[in-house]
């Protein structure tokens, strides 16, 4: 039995790949071709039609890296074929293996109109259904050379470096008929086929669709294929008409094509991808009216829209008929570790209002596949938004340990719980195999509790999304014995059904690790800078254009913080702000960000020039963004500067070095520029460890196993270099306000400068560090080993912190040796803890050891740099800067305040006048994360609030102008429904009660004059 199995599948794989398929367009004819080459970057479709074509031929070679070659075909269809129907084939060189990730066009008519994409596996274009016969034939296709991107080191990542040699060869341009009996027999051959191979050996049905598979190779005639197909699908007709079992799992499928909006190409290359993929769906729904399509990526249909138009009608056309499903609400796929809470908050704003306003829908789901990991901030922003559910795809992806669920309740920071699914066939590019059906069913966690997962379908990247074969796979396993039930529908009936049929799914506290990739919170540290940068420079100038619209009718530019924003939240897309896109991405990045500073800072000096009042008048006026008070200005305020501290001592220590001395903190920098004590006076308690030394950089091996510029392996500890040589060590700064030692070292083929500072009245050491970087695959990291027992860490997140273990209990415990964290990491004991706080670093470890002495020391290490070679082979490589501090004796709420200071530097402005806040708040465990003007125009200034320690808090909030009417609103700043909300009406203006980490929003209508 097993030798006819055998015997069998090789004689289907083989009669199917040399006469079936070739058969399906066997009668053609071929085209008569000509061509043109773009001379740079891609241009508008009226100039490629109109440009100066030269003739061309099949076989002939295009497409230097990146460029653009535009292909005239023509032709006539015979007379002889009156009555067939009749596609153009075109293979421009596709690599088979990588659909998406080569070459790919998009074919036009005379008109200008797009028709649809060519990817690798779609290379049909309708020319008609029913010829009559003599029909000229006139297409255009723009061909897109983009280069197959592979490591472990390519000069393909940027046009200043790719080979200027073409990389494709034309294979194919015909006239062909399309034979549908013969491709209906494909279909049901690969189908049975697929199944027979994963059903087990012993099963009934595998014999059944064996015999039936033979009966249909024995019934076609190999040198008549057309003449024979019919008689070989009747042959099969009995093995696919067996109904599927009443147990058998349910499948709800929604195509999709996941494209990223930046990786292995530019964002100018990600607009074409989308119209492509848009023409194809849309031209593939008028077929198959049951067809249906989810897109996420508010900015990629935007893009389409702006630069595409037809295409943009056409989607138009099929949201409204069911067909075309915008789903995710948000602006991009983004990250979710990295982007701060504003950020994140605004990804559901500005992505569901583009919803709300093109096509009248309210998005329920949210759409993240393939990011790297989920904050656990989301389910709370998921409900402020509107939404109800979430998908994701890439937590299978896990290297230790595989999650437990694949449909359950996911509960956030606050207790916010939002339905969530993952899908078991571990893929969001499914094409119906065999291999993937059987996948699904043996992977599916929760049987016994559920009976029903979501399939994504369709090639992504620029694959062209669903193809007709893949409707036909879908169709025929709609009800077939051995296969899941398959039944094509929106995302949302799928949610709907399962969260009804499953009301007791299990909880997952907490965020959503990824066990990989660990390396992309690091990776690319100029584009994270000018993320955070940008994060706070956006906070400033709404907080400040909102205060002086109020204070002096400044008019507040509304479409500039609109377009900034959009741009901010674009480059948080999961491989743009995580580093792990080519040189181009990231070169495009760092003179986006320059752009965004400049505007930004632009707006931010004109509001405060409107209100510091006269320049002239001799004073200043310093401001603060931050949301607590600090120097005697208050927060979210200005006001003129107070007298400074106590002085600032140094003395030289008699070994070398010096010791820095404040009232608070006494710092001891040893011969080599480390910090050897740093120790808190009011609680007489030394911070640094014993033997040890705060601030000391560590270099380390970096070359893990896969994906470069993803992933730090675990290994990568078992070498380390203490960087403790010293170049220069000298007091360059003393005056009363401060004390700076200059540290300067050498190492490898890099330089780094630092300089420490004491000032007066802070209880933090402020460490900048310049680097000049020119190491390959190395990691650089610096540590702070602090003298405490602590069996948790707190990191920042969006709206709160994560406690993460410092120890390795379990698997889980051990799998996360790399963590994110935003502006501060703290550790401590009940009574006495510490902080490191930074302006632009998001890689963290934290470790425990136990010493001769018995006790504890916790080391908090922040990831500086690293140096991958793919896919960018000069990552990271010139200088950086960055800003960081230590905090000795800080409890939560200092790391908190600390950490928003680094970020947010006082502004001192000439002018004389002082600037009470819009919003006060007398409890600093609330904090203000943002001030502005509704983006409605209205007036209306809405202020969003978040509990940031973690427990219950009550707080007045007291505004600077008259309030007329207080809304609590969702993120959209509509009204939420009266719930019970935590706010309260007082003499002196609200009161309100938040739960831990709960985030508030209101909308605050100012009282007419």
């Amino acid at each position: 039995m097993h030798d006819d199995r055998r015997l069998v599948e090789d004689r289907l794989e083989r009669v199917l790949r040399e006469r079936i398929r070739p058969a399906v367009h066997a009668l053609s004819v071929p085209l008569e071709v000509h061509l043109w080459h773009a001379p740079g970057e891609p241009v508008p479709v009226a100039e490629g039609l109109a440009a100066p074509y030269e003739p061309a031929q099949v076989g002939e070679v295009w497409g230097r890296p990146w460029g653009t070659t535009w292909f005239r075909l023509t032709g006539a269809v015979p007379a002889a074929w009156a009555g067939r129907h009749v596609e153009a084939v075109v293979d421009l060189g596709f690599g088979e293996d990588h659909p998406g990730f080569s070459a790919e066009g998009l074919v036009y008519r005379p008109d200008g109109t797009a028709v649809k994409g060519l990817h690798p596996r779609s290379q049909s274009v309708r020319v008609t259904a029913g010829a009559e016969g003599g029909e000229a034939v006139l297409l255009y296709v723009e061909a897109a050379a983009n280069p197959m991107i592979a490591g472990p080191v390519t000069a393909l990542g940027d046009t200043a470096t790719a080979p200027p040699e073409p990389l494709y060869r034309l294979r194919r341009a015909d006239l062909a008929v399309f034979d549908r009996t013969v491709w209906e027999l494909v279909q049901d051959l690969d189908v049975l086929g697929q199944l027979m191979h994963e059903l087990p050996v012993d099963t009934p049905r595998r014999w059944e669709i064996l015999r039936a598979v033979a009966a249909s190779l024995d019934a076609l005639d190999p040198d008549d294929v057309a003449g024979t197909a019919a008689d070989a699908r009747a042959a099969l007709a009995p093995a696919l008409a067996a109904p599927a079992h009443a147990s058998a799992h349910r499948v709800s499928a929604v195509g999709h094509a996941h494209i990223d909006s930046a990786w292995l190409w530019p964002q100018r290359e990600t607009i074409r991808k989308v119209a492509r993929t848009a023409s194809n769906v849309t031209a593939l729904m008028d077929d198959h009216p049951e067809f249906v399509f989810a897109m996420s990526q508010a900015q990629q249909l935007a893009w389409i829209k702006e630069h595409r138009p037809e295409v943009f009608a056409r989607v138009q056309e099929k949201v409204a008929a069911g067909q075309f499903v915008p789903v995710g609400g948000m602006w991009v796929e983004s990250d979710t570790n990295m982007p701060g809470g504003e950020a994140l908050a605004r990804q559901f704003t500005h992505g569901k209002r583009f919803y709300l306003e093109e096509f009248g829908i309210e998005t329920r789901e949210v759409w993240l596949p393939d990011s790297f990991g989920y904050t656990a901030a989301l389910p709370q922003l998921v409900k402020l938004s509107g939404s109800t559910w979430f998908l994701t795809q890439k937590i299978s992806w896990n290297q230790t340990n595989a999650f437990p669920h694949h449909s359950f309740w996911w509960e956030g920071l606050d207790g916010s719980r939002v339905f969530t699914h993952f899908p078991p066939v571990d893929t969001y590019n499914s094409d119906f195999s065999g291999r993937e059906m059987a996948h699904l069913v043996r992977n599916f966690r929760d049987k016994g509790g559920s009976s029903h997962s979501l399939v994504p379908f369709g090639f992504g990247d620029g694959g062209g999304g669903p193809t007709r074969e893949m409707l036909a796979r879908a169709e025929r396993l709609r009800n077939l014995e051995g296969a899941p039930r398959v039944e094509i529908e929106p995302p949302a009936e799928f949610f709907a059904r399962a969260e009804a049929d499953y009301p007791d799914a299990p909880v997952w506290v907490g965020e959503l690790y990824l066990e990989l990739h660990r390396g992309t919170y690091t990776s690319q540290a100029r584009t994270k800078q000018g993320n955070r940068r940008s994060e706070h420079l956006l906070r400033e100038a709404e907080l400040w254009a909102a205060t002086a619209a109020l204070r002096t009718g400044f008019s507040y530019p509304y479409e500039v913080l609109d377009r900034l924003w959009k741009t901010v939240l674009l480059h948080q897309f999961h491989d743009i702000l995580p580093g792990s896109s080519i040189a181009w991405v990231h070169r495009e990045a760092r003179d986006t960000y320059a752009r965004v500073e400049q505007e930004l800072e632009d707006v931010i000096g004109a509001a405060l020039r409107a209100l510091a009042g006269e320049p002239d008048a001799g004073g200043t006026v310093v401001f603060n963004a931050a949301p607590h008070a600090r120097s005697g200005v208050p927060a979210l305020g200005g006001a003129v500067p107070a007298e400074p501290a106590g002085p600032v001592s140094v003395t030289e220590d008699p070994g070398g070095g010096f010791v820095l001395d404040n009232g608070l903190l006494r710092v001891r920098v040893d011969r080599r520029g480390l910090a050897t004590s740093v120790y808190d006076v009011a609680a007489d308690r030394e911070a640094v460890a014993p033997g040890s030394a705060a601030n000391l950089l560590q270099l380390h091996r970096d070359l893990p196993n896969h994906w470069d510029a993803w992933d730090v392996d675990a290994f990568y500890r078992n070498t380390v270099t203490d960087l403790t040589g010293v170049d220069e060590l000298q007091l360059v700064d003393k005056d009363p306000s401060v004390a700076k030692v200059r540290v300067v070292r050498s190492f490898g083929a890099s330089r780094v400068e630092q300089t420490l500072a004491l000032r007066a009245g802070a209880k933090r050491l402020d460490i900048d560090t310049e680097v000049d970087w020119h190491e390959r695959e190395k990691l650089l990291k610096a540590a702070f080993p602090v003298d405490v027992h602590a069996d948790r860490s707190a990191a920042e997140t969006q709206f709160g912190h994560v406690f993460r273990a410092t120890h390795t209990n379990t698997s889980w415990d051990a799998a996360k040796f790399e963590i994110c964290a935003h502006r501060f990491l703290h550790v401590g004991e009940p009574d006495w803890g510490a902080a490191v706080v930074n302006d632009s670093t998001y890689g963290h470890d934290v470790t425990r050891t136990v010493r001769p002495d018995g006790g504890t020391t916790t080391t908090v290490r922040l990831s500086l740099l690293r140096a991958p070679r793919f896919p960018d082979p000069d990552t990271d490589q010139g200088s950086h800067h960055f800003r960081y501090a230590f905090v000795p004796g800080a409890d939560l709420a200092d790391a908190v305040r600390e950490g928003y200071r680094v970020n947010l530097p006082e502004r001192t402005v000439p002018g004389g006048r002082a600037v009470p806040p819009l919003v006060a708040v007398d409890n600093g465990a609330v904090v203000v994360e943002s001030v502005k003007l509704a983006d409605d125009a209205s007036g209306d200034v809405v202020v969003r609030l978040y509990e940031s320690l973690g427990r219950r808090a009550r707080a007045a909030v007291r505004t600077g102008f008259p309030v007329a009417s207080t809304t609590v609103v969702d993120l959209l700043e509509r009204p939420l429904p009266d719930d019970g909300a935590p706010v309260e009406a007082s003499d002196d203006g609200l009161r309100i009660a938040l739960r831990p980490f709960q985030i508030l929003t209101l909308r605050l209508t100012p009282a007419a004059d």
